[in-house]
């Protein structure tokens, strides 16, 4: 039986891991869970794996805060030992945190195969430390599933053509289950909110919460929206706003919502303002305009498609259309396909 081990540790990485460990069980694809502990409390991290119906992890490693290098050299160390006890055929990988970093790192010196889901992606900041996992993890990575026929052009301009895939975006497969689940349905009136009369706000991104200042700036571009703002406030944006001395007044706050609440909490809303990715596209797969927190995005596009625009750039009248880039909702189905078929041919034990 073929053996993976998947390295997760942050909210979008539990979403994506869910349609695909789904996948896995049906393509008989034993999997191994381990969790960093990027995000580890139950509002960032327990309620996504008991909605998306993932395993409890089989380790559980613990790490969470610090800097990047040091977050990201402990991680080195506890998952070293794990595969090398595990010893899978293949080690499957999510995005661009520190946990993406350090998994593809530690595999590919056990010569593990990498297999990086949501590869090609761009920004093309080099001090945006996702941008410096993201490359990292591809170049490392023996299969690369792309979202996107624009993440298939990225790697094609860095020389990388070798085990690069057009998948689909797993967020859509998962966004796609999520929004025919009535569970999570009521958070729009437990909050007192009218539907199509608030915006979704989050803020997480190292770029808007390490710095006062640019901290600052977003604080009161969501204080000046016209209507009701819903902040679902991170852990670490909360410490951010306690150590610049700043206040959310006039903000509706809420703690960390599960992935099912935030989904009806999205769909419902007149908007989103967002410095995460996954956002970006799940304002856009429930047809909510959005406006990101950055001056960015690997997401280019959802701001092509007149569904996004960065926060400093100008209003335009971009007339909105729909998007065929992210697939058909089979995504997670074709990654482990593709995954058996290639431990079948290179030598895996499958």
């Amino acid at each position: 039986m073929t053996r993976i081990v998947t390295v997760v540790g942050a909210r979008p990485q539990f979403i994506k891991a869910g349609p695909v460990s789904r996948a896995f069980r049906d393509a008989g694809i034993e999997e191994t869970l381990i969790h960093t502990g990027q995000h580890f409390d139950d509002g960032m991290s327990d309620v996504f794996f008991r909605e998306l119906g993932l395993s409890t992890p089989d380790h559980n490693l613990g790490i969470s805060g610090g800097g990047h290098g040091d977050m990201t050299g402990r991680m080195l160390i506890a998952l070293e030992p794990v595969l090398l006890q595990d010893r899978p055929d293949g080690l499957l990988i999510y995005g661009d945190t520190n946990s993406t970093l350090a998994a593809a790192l530690v595999a590919a010196k056990l010569d593990i195969p990498v297999f990086h889901v949501e590869a090609g992606l761009r920004s093309f900041r080099r001090a945006q430390p996702e941008e410096i996992n993201r490359r990292v993890a591809d170049h490392l990575a023996a299969l690369l599933f792309c979202p996107t026929p624009q993440a298939v052009s990225h790697l094609a301009k860095e020389g990388i053509s070798a085990g690069v895939m057009l998948v689909g975006d797993v967020m859509f497969d998962a966004a796609l289950a999520a929004a025919e689940r009535p569970e999570g349905s009521d958070v729009v009136q437990r909050l007192g909110l009218t539907p199509g009369r608030y915006e979704v706000a989050t803020v997480h991104r190292a770029e808007n919460t390490d710095d006062d200042a640019q901290l600052a700036k977003v604080v009161d571009f969501l204080k000046a929206r016209p209507g009701t703002v819903v902040l679902p406030l991170h852990p670490r944006t909360k410490a951010a706003l306690q150590r610049a001395g700043l206040t959310l007044d006039g903000i509706t706050v809420t703690d960390p919502l599960g992935y099912l609440e935030m989904t009806h909490l999205v769909k419902a809303s007149a908007g989103v303002l967002t410095d995460s990715g996954g956002l970006q596209k799940e304002a856009y797969f429930h047809r909510v305009p959005c406006i990101t927190l950055r001056d960015e995005t690997e997401w280019t596009e959802t701001v092509d498609a007149g569904w996004n625009r960065l926060w400093l750039s100008p209003e335009t009248k971009t007339p909105r259309r729909d998007i065929d880039a992210y697939g058909d909702g089979n995504a997670a189905q074709r990654i482990a396909q593709a995954i058996t078929a290639y431990l079948a041919k290179d030598g895996g034990t499958a």
